[in-house]
C-alpha cells in the first residue's frame, strides 16, 4: 500500500505563514509566502485561508503598535506594505481575492482621520488594480461599503476636499452604468436646509442704518486707512428682502414645491424682487465689485463654504459679491431645467401651465443676461454654463431610457442557421422531349431556352459582350479634338452628359489614367475628358480614314516592313512607349519601382498617393511609368528609361528593356 499524504495542520500552519509574512515583510519580497505555501501539506483553500488569518495577525500587530507610539509615516507604510503583500498574494494565487480589501476595512476602521487620508491615497493611485477583472468582482462592495463609512465619519463643511476626493475614487472605480451610484428616482436632497433668521422683531437690519446715521460711527486714529473707510451699501435692505431672498432656497432644496399653486405665487413674487434687486444695482456700480476685481487680479485666495452663511450682517456684501449672485442664478436656471425636463419618475400631477412655462421662458433669458452682466468674464461664463446644461440633457435622456451600457457588444457569429431550402432546378423536371430537349410550354420560349444546354456557359460567351473597346468609344472624340478637323466645341462628343457618363464607366474599367492621381484640376467633366483624349490619342493607332484596297494595303505593309528593317535599333529606342511595353515592363520592374521612382524626377508626395492607392506592387510599378509618361509626354521614351534604370543601379532591368524593344520592333 501507498503511503497517505501528510494531513493538514492548521497550528503549523499559521505559525509558519506568520513567520514568513514578518520575513516578507522586511525583505519586501513575496518569495518567502510563495515557499511556504508550496511546502504546507493540505488544499489550497485550506491554506489561502490560513494565509488570510495571518495577514490579519500581523496587521493586528502593526495597528497596536500605532496606538501605543506615536504615529509616524513609516507605520502608515509597513501598514500599507502589508496590503500590497496581500495584493501580490492573490495575484499569484496564494490568497483569497477579498483579502486586500479586508485589511484596508480594518485599517481605515481603527485610524485616526488623519492617518485615513495617507491610506486612502493608497486605495486612489490603485485604482487600477481595483478595476482588473481578479479583483473587481471580490472587492466592488467591499470598497463600496469603506467609502461610505469614511463619508459618514467625515464633515462635509470641514473635511470638503476628502469627501469630493472619495466622490471622485467611486467614479473612477465603477462604470458609468453602475446602478449604485445614480440617482435614477431624481429624487432631492431634502436634508439640506438653509437656516436664517425668521424673527422680524429680532432683526437688526433696519435699526443698524438709523445708529450708524445718527450716532456714526466711533474709529480710533490710525485703526483704519483711508482705502478701508466704511461706505454705506448703495442697495438698500431690509428685512423683507433679506427674508424673501434666503426663503427661495426652500424652492431650490426642494423643486416639486413648485407645482402647487399657492407655492409657485409665492415663488413667482419673490423671485420677482429679487431679479428686479439684480437688475436694478449692477455690480459696476458698487465700490465691492470694484475691491472684487482688484482682488481677482492680484490674485487673491479663493475661499469656498460648503453652506451659505445667512447672518443679516452680511447680506449687503453677499449681493455686492459676483461669485455669490452666480450661485443664485445658477440655481435658477437648474430649477427652470428641471421643471421644463422630462424626468421618467416625476409624478403626472407635476405638469406646468402655459402661463407659467412663460414666464419660466422669459426669466431664463433674463438670468442669462444677468450672467453675462456680471463681471468678471460675463459672456464668456454664460455660455459655459448654457452649453452645461445642453449637456445634462443628455443625461437626463440617458436616464429615462434606463440607463442602457455604454458598452456595445459584438454580435456573436454564432446565429441559428435557418435551413432553406433548395430550388429545384429547371433540369430537375424538365428535359422530357425529344432528344431531351427542355419545354416551355411555348414554341419560342422553348427554342430560347434550347440555344445552348448550359445558361451558365451562355451568358459567358463573347456575342454578349457589350463593353466596347476603348479605340472605338473615342474614335469619334479623338477626331473631334483634332485642330484640323475644326470641330465647335458644342458639337463636340465629349459635351453629351449621356456619353460623359458611359465614357467615365468605360475609362474606370479599361484605362489605367482613370486612377492615376494628378496635380491638374478639372472645373467640369467635358474639360476631363478632353484631357483624357488627348492622353489616349497619344497612346491609341490612328484611325483609318479610308478604306484602302488590298493591293494598297499589300503595297504599304511591304513598305513599312522594310522601313522597320531598316531602322537602326537606336532610332527605335527613340520612339514613345506604348501601353503594351509599360504593361510588361511593369511585371519585371516590381518592388523595385520605389528605387527608380527617385530617378525619374517623382517628387515624394506621388510615391506617398500611389502607395496609398495600390497594395499590389506591380499594380504601384505600372502607376509608377503611367505618371512618368504623362509627365515626359513625347520623351518619355525607352531610351530614357533605361538611362534612369542605369542611374539607379537596376542595370539588369535595363539591360532586359533594350532586349525587349529590339525584340518587339
Amino acid at each position: 500500500m501507498s503511503p497517505s499524504p501528510p494531513l493538514f495542520s492548521l497550528p503549523e500552519a499559521r505559525t509558519r505563514f506568520t513567520n514568513s509574512t514578518r520575513d516578507a515583510l522586511i525583505n519586501k519580497n513575496i518569495k518567502p509566502l510563495l515557499s511556504t505555501f508550496s511546502q504546507l501539506a493540505g488544499s489550497e483553500n485550506e491554506k489561502k485561508c490560513t494565509l488570510d488569518q495571518a495577514f490579519r495577525v500581523i496587521l493586528e500587530e502593526e495597528i497596536k503598535l500605532l496606538s501605543i507610539q506615536n504615529i509616524t509615516r513609516a507605520s502608515c507604510e509597513n501598514v500599507l506594505a502589508i496590503i500590497s503583500l496581500a495584493i501580490g498574494g492573490v495575484t499569484e494565487g496564494i490568497c483569497t481575492a477579498s483579502t486586500p480589501f479586508v485589511l484596508l476595512g480594518d485599517v481605515l476602521d481603527c485610524l485616526p482621520l488623519d492617518q485615513c487620508d495617507t491610506i486612502f491615497t493608497f486605495v486612489e493611485k490603485n485604482v487600477a488594480t481595483w478595476k482588473s477583472n481578479t479583483f473587481y468582482s471580490a472587492g466592488k462592495n467591499y470598497l463600496l461599503r469603506m467609502c461610505n463609512d469614511l463619508l459618514r465619519r467625515l464633515s462635509k463643511s470641514q473635511n470638503t476636499v476628502f469627501c469630493g476626493r472619495i466622490q471622485l475614487f467611486l467614479a473612477r472605480l465603477f462604470p458609468l452604468s453602475e446602478k449604485s451610484g445614480l440617482n435614477l428616482q431624481s429624487q432631492f436632497n431634502l436634508e439640506n436646509v438653509t437656516v436664517f433668521n425668521t424673527n422680524e422683531q429680532e432683526s437688526t437690519l433696519g435699526q443698524k442704518h438709523i445708529e450708524d446715521r445718527d450716532e456714526g460711527m466711533e474709529v480710533e486714529e490710525g485703526e483704519m486707512g483711508d482705502d478701508e473707510a466704511p461706505t454705506s451699501c448703495s442697495i438698500p435692505i431690509d428685512y423683507n428682502l433679506y427674508r424673501k431672498f434666503w426663503s427661495l432656497q426652500d424652492y431650490f432644496r426642494n423643486p416639486v414645491q413648485c407645482y402647487e399653486k399657492i407655492s409657485w405665487k409665492t415663488f413667482l413674487k419673490y423671485s420677482e424682487e429679487v431679479l428686479a434687486v439684480f437688475k436694478s444695482y449692477k455690480l459696476d456700480d458698487t465700490q465691492a465689485s470694484r475691491k472684487k476685481l482688484e482682488e481677482l487680479k492680484t490674485g487673491g485666495e479663493h475661499v469656498y463654504f460648503a453652506k451659505f452663511l445667512t447672518s443679516e450682517k452680511l447680506m449687503d456684501l453677499q449681493l455686492s459679491d459676483s461669485n455669490f449672485r452666480r450661485h443664485i442664478l445658477l440655481q435658477y436656471l437648474i430649477l427652470f431645467q428641471y421643471l421644463k425636463g422630462q424626468v421618467k419618475f416625476k409624478s403626472s400631477n407635476y405638469v406646468l401651465t402655459d402661463e407659467q412655462s412663460l414666464w419660466i421662458e422669459d426669466t431664463t433669458k433674463s438670468v442669462y443676461q444677468l450672467l453675462s452682466e456680471n463681471p468678471p468674464d460675463g459672456e464668456r461664463f454664460s455660455k459655459m454654463v448654457e452649453h452645461i446644461l445642453n449637456t445634462e440633457e443628455n443625461w437626463n435622456s440617458w436616464k429615462n431610457e434606463g440607463c442602457p451600457s455604454f458598452v456595445k457588444e459584438r454580435p456573436s457569429d454564432s446565429k441559428p442557421t435557418r435551413v432553406v431550402r433548395k430550388r429545384t432546378a429547371p433540369e430537375d423536371f424538365l428535359g422530357k422531349g425529344p432528344n431531351k430537349k427542355i419545354l416551355m410550354g411555348n414554341e419560342e420560349l422553348t427554342r430560347l431556352w434550347n440555344l445552348c444546354p448550359d445558361n451558365m456557359e451562355a451568358c459567358k460567351s463573347e456575342s454578349r459582350e457589350y463593353m466596347p473597346t476603348l479605340e472605338e468609344f473615342f474614335e469619334e472624340a479623338i477626331e473631334q479634338a483634332d485642330p484640323e478637323n475644326m470641330v465647335e466645341n458644342e458639337y463636340k462628343a465629349v459635351n453629351n452628359s449621356n456619353y460623359g457618363w458611359r465614357a467615365l464607366r468605360l475609362l474606370a474599367r479599361r484605362s489605367p489614367h482613370f486612377f492615376q492621381p494628378t496635380n491638374q484640376q478639372f472645373k467640369s467633366l467635358p474639360e476631363y475628358l478632353e484631357n483624357m483624349v488627348i492622353k489616349l490619342a497619344k497612346e491609341l493607332p490612328p484611325p483609318s480614314e479610308e478604306i484602302k484596297t488590298g493591293e494598297d494595303e499589300d503595297e504599304e505593309d511591304n513598305d513599312a516592313l522594310l522601313k522597320e528593317n531598316n531602322e537602326s535599333p537606336d532610332v527605335r529606342l527613340d520612339k514613345p512607349v506604348t501601353g503594351d511595353q509599360i504593361e510588361l515592363f511593369a511585371n519585371k520592374l516590381g518592388e523595385q519601382w520605389k528605387i527608380l521612382a527617385p530617378y525619374l524626377e517623382m517628387k515624394d508626395s506621388d510615391i506617398k498617393q500611389i502607395e496609398s492607392d495600390s497594395e499590389d506592387v506591380k499594380m504601384r510599378a505600372k502607376q509608377l511609368l503611367v505618371a512618368w509618361q504623362d509627365q515626359e509626354g513625347i520623351h518619355a521614351t525607352p531610351e530614357n528609361l533605361i538611362n534612369a534604370l542605369n542611374k539607379s543601379g537596376l542595370s539588369d532591368l535595363a539591360e532586359s528593356l533594350t532586349n525587349d524593344t529590339e525584340t518587339s520592333s
